[in-house]
């Protein structure tokens, strides 16, 4: 049984998460800034009010572990605020920087000690954030921070392969969410969960770093 420590997990695909792996007997801590009846109703541990942006509230968690060993850390916590070029919206900008890209940081960063060789770190990130792939344009700060996340990614996967943890970064696929307004044409949180599960499940520290889609496909820079 190995233990997941999980971020944005009230609902949607962190939600998802928790679920399939408490049922497949994995020990979850479920952190978030406010929790649900639905994640409450899991039987997970749940660590509510926690902020990614906050040190203080990252420092508040990494004492409440208190040294536990994590063996996998997900990433997921992240949010999304649409602007076109016309819209442009600068402090939305700065809102989605800090909790999609360096809000992951932080926590990867003050988890470390709880981090032992053979654990490994998962950043959700997004195909928007592969600039080979953007054929649309818009959405600027979801796709900025989201580059930003996966350079964050590639960086860490450098640093922390000497101390044999690896890292993914990781695109769900179009998922039928909130953050997507439940999308018709995209895929069920099961779906995608199953799949980012199989690429967590093979990383290791000689595909650390890459870009994947949950189908398994990589995904260009």
């Amino acid at each position: 049984m190995a233990t997941y420590l999980i971020t944005g997990t009230n609902r949607g695909i962190g939600l998802e998460y928790c679920r399939q792996l408490q049922q497949r007997g994995d020990s979850v801590i479920a952190v978030c800034r406010s929790t649900s009846s639905e994640l409450e109703a899991l039987g997970v541990q749940v660590e509510a009010d926690v902020d990614i942006t906050s040190e203080t509230s990252i420092a508040q968690l990494v004492q409440c572990l208190g040294g536990r060993p994590i063996d996998v850390l997900i990433n997921n916590a992240a949010i999304v605020e649409r602007m076109t070029l016309e819209t442009l919206d600068t402090d939305s900008i700065r809102r989605q920087f800090e909790v999609n890209a360096i809000g992951p940081l932080s926590v990867t960063r003050a988890l470390l000690p709880n981090l032992k060789s053979g654990a490994k770190v998962a950043l959700m990130t997004s195909r928007m954030g592969s600039i080979d792939d953007n054929t649309s344009g818009g959405s600027y700060g979801y796709r900025m921070s989201k580059v930003s996340l996966c350079m964050a990614g590639k960086s860490l996967a450098h640093d922390l392969q000497p101390k044999g943890i690896a890292v993914a970064i990781l695109h769900p696929g179009l998922v039928q969410t909130r953050m997507t307004n439940f999308t018709a044409n995209g895929i069920t949180p099961q779906t995608a969960v199953q799949g980012l599960l199989e690429r967590i499940d093979q990383l290791n520290l000689d595909n650390t770093g890459t870009f994947w889609h949950a189908n398994g496909e990589q995904l260009p820079w």
